[in-house]
């Protein structure tokens, strides 16, 4: 019903709900009322739909929401601006009636610019500019019929224009600044209880301190969310009030001026009353639009406040709120480290958020986001980071852009890596994201179960075991002709064993297992240049043709059975990958690769000392992932332990950055560069042995010559010492040298003193 004002003199009355108090012109003006029956009959139509404020997202408190606050804050400054001028102005006309013309005069020029301001909200209202413009128009022509009667329009002016203005300004703008102020307090203060939580040690943790701030972050974060609701309830009723307080004390002013006008009734048409009758209408479908809507914001506000009550909490039961793995997309705050010197860095809390296969960062009072770096085909993982917790560190996919960030709890944690993750796949790209998300993560859970038969899954390489002989099959079993043993014998050749333990980090060098070999200047913890060494000690490598170095990511290696096929690889990669999507581990060790003509070396980047060496001979097998270039691994051929003698078989699993087949490429060059220097040695070795017989035979035929011109030597003498005895025995003498004349003569005298002797 519309609302009753107090009547003019001869008990008319007023309200809007009057549909004739005076007939209109006849004759001449009917014209003039058609056409002021088609200007005014545009505002009777229903009022355009009114901006909000997201009552649902005061929770989450985006940069989003606040920039939106920020523009009703300044609408509602704008408004108040205007209301002011208004009050002034209407104010005037109910103080001093001598000035009511100027006064009213101000109002309809008032009026007249209400289509130039420039109101964030609302500014391109058609209907409410027109229905205004008709207003200032209409007062102008009802400013030259003023009266006498001033108590009466004194009265009506009060009770109709004054008082809706007032209450307006006194009570609604009021209360929006009130508002506002305790909001701001609560916003302060939540700020202040998120930074005490934030730096909560994750070492030293003390339950009574811990307890405090958790009950502070929950005191704080309740006392803002209800604070902010009942702002943005209120700003978003300031939208229909705004409406109502410009029309309604317009509308009580034309019809105290109406009433105040009733001796020149005539002046005044059938058009005009029904104008005023619809913008009557209009007003209460304004009103009952805005109590309808306050009425399911204030429900909103008491589902919300009973459903947000457990995410309060900084870290809520994960029980109750489940970690979603299939996202493409999340928002939310997080806490970046930046570094302010060698040793010190602080932590600046930001909204991040993805949009495609970006990070983006966005402060509160911007505008929009900033780029933090492109994740496609980046690298998560977990860190520990100044005793802080749910710490993950994101590098790029160059490696040379990394950001560490902490999340507010173990939830968010987890779905920003699992997100990340998933964003890094270029899974977003597809038209189901999340659907395929799913599906990678429902077959990371399939992989964790008991692998089938070898027979049902490598079908492919049932002909190659078929093609065996049957010795080979039947002496594997310890029976022979037994059909039996044959088929336990391959069900027993599986790839990899089910119940075979994972590492996933590097522990010890991989030479510790193999027994009599001497430990490498890397395995001894010496610092290792992998360009080639300078100084008086020469490196193993260094004679090395082939020096390549790749970045890569320890994901995990494991014992396998067979090492034959590159199948061995490709289910190695599926059950590590698995175990680490089931168990969240997103730790991986970065190290340097360095592929060389003797082995492959794991380099801690930073400290170059060598963590594993690997002899490229003991290499049997390589292969890279046939979808995911980035993953690749080998199998390295070990000697048992202490008790058993067997040779096992490890697989060894990396993740590099998309280079996963050039590294193949180059153990396999390794391996060629090996195998020709293998040969060149063993045909350099066989000469040298050649040689060394040769020169051993011609030492031996030098001998013998030697010993057959001695023989020949010894027999010259002979025969010429026993010519020489003949002589002497005939009275003869033989000339002889010197040397032997000496002999001679010494024999003489020796002989003649035997004699003397006897």
């Amino acid at each position: 019903e519309p609302m009753e004002r107090p009547g003019g003199a001869g008990g008319t009355s007023g309200g809007a709900g009057a549909a004739v108090l005076w007939p209109g012109r006849r004759g001449g003006s009917l014209r003039s009322g058609a056409e002021l029956q088609r200007r005014t009959a545009r505002p009777a139509a229903a009022m355009p739909g009114i901006d909000k404020l997201p009552i649902e997202e005061t929770l989450e408190d985006s940069p989003q929401t606040r920039s939106l606050l920020g523009v009703f804050e300044e609408d509602a400054a704008a408004i108040s601006n205007y209301i002011n001028q208004l009050f002034q102005a209407m104010h005037r006309i109910y103080d001093a009636q001598n000035e009511l013309s100027a006064a009213t005069h101000l109002t309809s020029k008032l009026l007249k610019e209400y289509e130039k301001q420039r109101f964030p909200l609302g500014g391109d209202d058609e209907v409410m500019t027109s229905t205004l413009q008709q207003f200032a128009k209409v007062i102008d022509e009802a400013s030259t019929c003023l009266s006498s009667c001033h108590a009466v329009l004194s009265t009506q002016l009060a009770d109709a224009m004054m008082f809706p203005i007032t209450q307006f300004k006194e009570r609604d703008l009021k209360e929006i600044l009130t508002l506002k102020e305790v909001f701001q307090i609560a916003s302060n203060d939540h700020d202040a209880a998120i930074t005490r939580y934030g730096r909560l040690s994750k070492r030293r943790e003390n339950e009574k301190i811990k307890a405090e701030v958790i009950e502070d972050v929950y005191t704080s974060r309740k006392k803002q969310h209800q604070t902010m609701m009942h702002y943005f309830c209120a700003l978003n009723t300031l939208q229909y009030k705004k409406k109502i307080a410009l029309l309604e004390p317009l509308l009580g002013y034309m019809q105290a001026q109406i009433s105040f006008f009733k001796m020149g009734s005539e002046n005044l048409t059938e058009q005009l009353e029904e104008f005023l009758t619809n913008i009557g209408t209009s007003v209460q479908n304004v009103r009952r639009e805005m109590e309808c809507e306050v009425e399911n914001m204030q429900q909103t506000i008491e589902d919300l406040e009973v459903a947000s009550d457990p995410l309060y909490l900084p870290d809520p039961d994960t029980t109750k709120f489940p970690v979603h793995r299939n996202l493409t997309r999340k928002a939310g705050y997080l806490n970046a480290r930046n570094k302010t010197g060698l040793v010190s860095s602080s932590w600046d809390r930001q909204f991040y958020f993805t949009q495609g296969g970006n990070l983006m960062s966005q402060a509160r009072g911007d505008v929009a986001g900033g780029l933090v770096m492109d994740i496609d085909n980046c690298s998560v993982m977990a860190v520990d980071c100044e005793d802080r917790r749910y710490c993950f560190q994101i590098t790029s996919f160059d490696g040379k852009k990394s950001s560490i960030l902490q999340a507010e709890s173990k939830k968010d944690y987890e779905e920003w890596i699992c997100t990340i993750n998933n964003i890094s796949k270029q899974i977003y790209l597809s038209e189901n994201p999340e659907e395929i998300a799913a599906r990678v993560n429902q077959s990371a859970l399939e992989a964790v179960t008991p692998s089938p038969s070898f027979q049902q899954r490598h079908e492919s390489l049932r002909p190659a075991l078929q093609s065996r002989p049957t010795a080979v099959r039947t002496s594997s079993t310890g029976s022979l002709g037994s059909e039996s043993a044959a088929l336990s014998a391959l069900s027993l050749d599986s790839l990899v064993a089910p119940d075979t333990p994972i590492q996933f980090d590097i522990i010890s060098p991989v030479s510790e297992d193999l027994p009599g070999q001497a430990k490498s200047a890397g395995q001894s913890g010496r610092r290792t240049n992998p360009f080639g060494e300078s100084g008086g000690s020469k490196s193993e490598t260094e004679d090395s043709i082939l020096h390549q170095l790749f970045i890569v990511r320890f994901l995990g290696s494991m014992e396998v059975k067979s090492d034959e096929s590159p199948d061995v690889v490709y289910e190695t990669m599926r059950q590590i990958l698995a175990a680490r999507a089931i168990h969240n581990i997103f730790r991986m060790t970065e190290s340097h690769l360095l592929v060389t003509c003797d082995c492959l070396k794991l380099i801690d980047p930073q400290t170059q000392v060598t963590r594993l060496r690997f002899p490229l001979p003991n290499v049997v097998l390589y292969a890279a992932h046939q979808e995911n270039k980035r993953l690749f691994g080998f199998v390295l051929r070990t000697a048992g332990g202490r008790v058993e003698s067997r040779q096992t078989s490890i697989c060894y699993i990396f993740e590099s950055n998309n280079e996963g087949e050039k590294i193949c490429d180059s153990v396999g060059l390794a391996k060629q560069i090996a195998l020709h220097a293998e040969l060149d040695r063993k045909a350099s070795e066989k000469q040298k042995e050649i040689d060394r017989v040769k020169e051993k035979q011609q030492k031996e035929l030098n001998k013998q010559k030697q010993i057959e011109k001695d023989l020949e030597e010894q027999s010259r003498l002979i025969a010429a010492s026993s010519r020489a005895n003949q002589s002497s025995g005939d009275g003869q003498f033989v000339v002889l040298s010197s040397s032997q004349s000496e002999d001679s003569d010494l024999g003489e005298d020796g002989k003649k003193k035997r004699e003397s002797e006897a």
